[in-house]
């Protein structure tokens, strides 16, 4: 897939500058994620924000009512993992959401740093875009594989432990 145009929305100052990480990220999934796209370059747009606005995104989309780390909105139907049904027009793949907070937080829990753990979520959240998803067991596993193997890449460790390896 051939990257068009990243949108890239900072609505507070706590991230700084990590444009240029998430463009690299979002180019690398897409490099990597075998869609057939016939050779439309992909759209997508990212909002950097806090754990208030996710909060209230996840509440009114997913029903819960607490912040989230990312949050992917898909523009395109899906049949199948990294499969997307194709309109005529611009390729706009969906939007990506992403709370600081949350992420902070959790790259801090986890002992990894602030930038390979956004790296992850980056990727985590383009895969969405795609087609992909982990609501059941074998889509998890294809997801999660896929994921590790974009990370380790960029010399990022397992985020999900050795289980997610075999």
């Amino acid at each position: 897939m051939i990257l068009g145009d990243l949108d890239i929305a900072v609505e507070c100052d706590q991230w700084g500058d990590c444009e240029s990480l998430i463009r690299d990220r979002v180019m690398l999934a897409l490099k990597e994620c075998k869609t057939d796209t016939k050779g439309r370059p992909c759209e997508l747009s990212i909002v950097l924000t806090d754990d208030d606005h996710i909060q209230e995104l996840n509440r009114e989309y997913r029903e819960k009512d607490k912040p989230t780390n990312v949050l992917s909105f898909p523009a395109l139907e899906s049949p199948a993992a990294g499969e997307l049904t194709l309109e005529p027009g611009p390729l706009h793949l969906g939007d990506i959401v992403l709370a600081h907070g949350v992420v902070a937080r959790e790259a801090e829990e986890q002992g990894i740093s602030f930038e390979d753990h956004l790296s992850h979520l980056i990727l985590h959240g383009v895969l969405h875009l795609i087609g992909f998803d982990h609501i059941d067991e074998d889509e998890a596993e294809e997801m999660e594989a896929l994921e590790i193997a974009l990370l380790d890449q960029l010399g990022i460790a397992n985020p999900y432990g050795s289980e997610a390896q075999s």
